[in-house]
């Protein structure tokens, strides 16, 4: 999508403006700026200097939280090619540079402090430790408070305002916020950010009193984190796992597999919803394989009202798709062909009734003849092969199946191709020749020879067999023609039926 400058101005200004917020309301927080540690000279001398410093400590408390709001409008500013991505995950990146003046203002305070240390001689780990302890505490609480508020704002405003179509996953290298991330921020917000707010005040008062805190305290505070933590990972596989499992659910469906199933079990919402998906996917493939059934009939229909003008060729459509069934077994049981996909050969088959299509575009006069062609008829009917493909293509233009459009295309338009390039219509040669035209090509021709024509007898399945093997290397592929021989018996009987 394209933002208008103006867009992103007052989407980065607005975004912004809330991450500011959340480090003025961090920095008013009682008891996490103003209560000292401990009450040592140090301290006092420190806490002395802030005082007559007031004026510069406030300026440069306040540059350390604008300089994150310019830094979020650099991130969108600078973005480029990268502007609809970065817009998208403004969230998470606006929370992050928001954390970021806490951590300046803390690296200007150490400086700070070493310059200090110098002239006063005091020492400084002691409030540096505080500090760092404030830098954590406030980071944190800056990030989710930012991210929740962003978030929320994301989610409910700006994404169905400017994405009403959603669609956000096809958006190029976008990183969406995992479930683990966002279970992780709202554990920082309700559960660690708490906790460890009240462990740095217990401290700070223990010791500004000069009060002992009891170990037991402390033990109290580690198994809460723990077992918050426990829940953390308990509630985050809770969740992430039955969605891990349903997206790959739905990326098989739109794949077309309709055989997967999602194996989510439980008496949870995922577990109804995970049952409401494996009953969409059987009604899916119910009409999908009725659909696919009416295709089918569709087509052979087509096959067979091309076939009923064409008064030499009785019952050609149904013979040649036997036989290209029968040959398919058998080269799904040689050591060259096994290992081609099932749908390979099954959209084969599909397709053989599908090879003579372009006849409909031939004359009567040249369709129906009862005796040979002449020279100029028979350009008319070789004319076919090419028409074929352009009616198969425009039939099959909205199929789903792309394997088995580009198969039947090519089973229409290169059927009549010979090996040594003598074929038409054009004229390629060798494994020039698809696969699929190859089979249907030993098909067509050995029906024509065993079957009755106005112009000649039917051949014997000797002397068909034994014409298709003169033609090996010639008319067909050499070692397709030889398993195609091998399959004589289970041919024979197949024509025996008929």
């Amino acid at each position: 999508m394209d933002f208008s400058k103006k867009t992103v101005l007052k989407i980065c200004w607005i975004y912004g403006a809330i991450v500011g917020l959340a480090n003025f309301i961090g920095y008013l927080l009682p008891g996490t700026s103003n209560v000292p540690l401990d009450s040592s000279v140090d301290m006092t001398l420190w806490l002395s200097f802030l005082d007559r410093n007031n004026t510069f400590m406030t300026v440069i408390s306040v540059l350390s939280f604008a300089i994150p709001v310019f830094c979020c409008y650099g991130y969108v500013k600078s973005a480029g090619k990268n502007l609809e991505k970065r817009i998208v995950n403004l969230p998470l990146a606006y929370s992050l540079f928001g954390s970021m003046g806490w951590i300046l203002s803390f690296l200007i305070e150490v400086v700070t402090l070493m310059v200090v240390k110098f002239r006063y001689k005091i020492f400084i780990y002691q409030i540096v430790m505080t500090s760092f302890m404030y830098l954590i505490q406030e980071g944190l609480f800056i990030f989710a408070l930012a991210f929740l508020i962003l978030d929320t704002i994301h989610r409910h405003y700006f994404l169905p305002k400017y994405y009403p179509q959603g669609k956000l996953s096809k958006i190029n290298g976008l990183k969406n916020p995992s479930i683990r991330l966002l279970f992780l921020i709202f554990y920082i917000s309700i559960v660690f950010f708490p906790i460890f707010f009240l462990t740095s005040t217990i401290i700070n008062l223990g010791n500004l009193n000069n009060i002992p805190i009891n170990k037991s305290v402390f033990i109290l505070i580690l198994f809460i984190l723990i077992f918050g933590i426990t829940l953390l990972v308990i509630f985050t596989g809770t969740f992430s796992e039955p969605l891990k499992k349903l997206k790959s659910t739905a990326n098989e469906i739109q794949k077309g597999n309709y055989d997967v199933r999602c194996n989510v079990v439980s008496n949870d919402a995922f577990g109804e919803l995970s049952d409401t998906v494996n009953d969409m996917i059987v009604s899916l493939n119910e009409k999908t394989k009725k659909i696919y059934a009416i295709q089918d009939s569709i087509i052979r229909g087509m096959a067979v009202m091309v076939e009923s003008r064409d008064n030499s060729t009785g019952g050609h459509i149904n013979r040649t798709s036997d036989c290209v069934k029968v040959f398919v077994k058998k080269l799904q049981l040689t050591e060259k062909y096994k290992n081609l996909p099932d749908s390979f050969f099954k959209n084969v088959i599909k397709a053989a009734p599908m090879h003579d299509l372009g006849k409909i575009a031939v004359d009567d006069g040249v369709l129906r003849k009862p005796g040979k062609f002449t020279d100029e008829e028979y350009e008319k009917m070789k004319s076919h092969s090419a028409e074929g493909a352009r009616i198969v293509e425009q039939v099959l233009k909205e199929a789903d199946d792309s394997e088995f459009k580009k198969i039947a295309i090519n089973v229409a338009h290169y059927h009549h191709e010979k090996w040594n390039g003598s074929g038409y219509p054009e004229k390629i040669s060798g494994e020039q020749i698809p696969l699929e035209a190859r089979i249907m090509a030993l098909a067509d021709v050995f029906d024509a020879l065993v079957s009755k024509r106005c112009y000649k007898d039917s051949f014997s399945y000797e002397k068909a067999f034994s014409i298709i093997e003169e033609s090996l290397g010639s008319h067909f592929d050499p070692e397709l023609g030889k398993l195609f021989l091998e399959s004589k018996k289970d041919l024979m009987e197949l024509y025996d039926r008929y």
